[in-house]
């Protein structure tokens, strides 16, 4: 695809997003105040001319205009940057598909009126961990590590939710659990064998995020965006294992979106990424993608 090209196809979606967006905050959507949505854009197309498909097409030609569309609202509707590392796009035929990054993930979170803070942390063999059940919350006592422990086994991850108020709401998974709720995952498990911590931090931050997401008052155009993308997780079918609750079967709805048009929907939101090198992992997602064929879902 020659420069001329790109640039025709980057300025009529560009002007289709921007257009899209400008209704969307006269609805009442808030975009945060230090995002720049045009860079984010300019940054999301530098990146899209990178993207290919499992056979090495560009994602730009075999992609329809539509979704592009679709994805880049997306992003600009929950305020990511590619360049950030907040996001990244993947192709499923013709369709692109915009996933948050754990980065993205912290910072759309941090936009909900009743979230602070989230933080997770792995518990490694020699760990001592120590947690409550307070008036039917869990709630961390102490977590005692030391630096030799990280290259130990792992026994499970915790994640943190800190309110406007201040309090702080524990979750806790066991290996068992992390591993239980990987095996539900789509791709290759080479992935969770590759980066463990890390994909156990983010599968504990996402499980102690999802209950937020839903029942969150704040502007339904960003909560549908929110789950817009997490929908992209997934193909078909899928389970999600969560140990306090029945296994339960969700239907992803990802296909006949109509353009620009942000359907509401009840999924609840499950890992996308966590990482100490996001730009790696998801260099490493994207390829496992490819030579599986299949939507991530850890």
């Amino acid at each position: 695809m020659s420069n001329q090209s790109v640039a025709i196809i980057q300025k009529d979606i560009t002007d289709q997003v921007n257009g899209k967006l400008g209704e969307l905050q006269q609805e009442g959507l808030v975009i945060p105040q230090n995002y720049n949505a045009s860079n984010s854009l300019k940054s999301a197309f530098f990146k899209l001319q990178e993207v290919k498909d499992k056979s090495g097409r560009p994602a730009l030609e075999v992609c329809s205009r539509d979704s592009i569309a679709n994805a880049l609202l997306d992003m600009t509707v929950q305020g990511l940057s590619p360049a950030k590392t907040q996001c990244y796009f993947v192709v499923y035929g013709s369709q692109l598909q915009m996933l948050r990054s754990y980065f993205g993930t912290q910072s759309v979170l941090k936009r909900l009126s009743g979230v602070k803070d989230i933080w997770a942390n792995v518990i490694y063999q020699d760990d001592v961990f120590d947690y409550e059940n307070y008036h039917g919350r869990e709630r961390l006592i102490s977590h005692k590590t030391a630096f030799e422990n990280r290259d130990k086994e792992i026994l499970g991850a915790y994640a943190i939710v800190q309110t406007a108020d201040d309090e702080e709401i524990l979750t806790v998974m066991t290996k068992k659990e992390l591993e239980t709720s990987w095996g539900q995952s789509k791709t290759s498990q080479t992935v969770h064998k590759k980066f463990p911590q890390e994909m156990a931090k983010r599968t504990v931050i996402n499980r102690a995020a999802k209950a937020f997401i839903n029942t969150s008052d704040d502007s339904d155009l960003l909560i549908e965006s929110i789950n817009n993308s997490t929908e992209n997780e997934y193909e078909n079918e899928r389970k999600d294992i969560t140990p306090e609750e029945n296994i339960q079967q969700e239907i992803a709805q990802n296909a006949n979106q109509e353009v620009l048009d942000v359907k509401p929907t009840k999924q609840q939101l499950e890992p996308i990424e966590h990482v100490q090198d996001a730009q790696v992992i998801a260099e490493y997602e994207q390829q496992e993608l490819l030579k599986n064929d299949e939507g991530p879902g850890f």
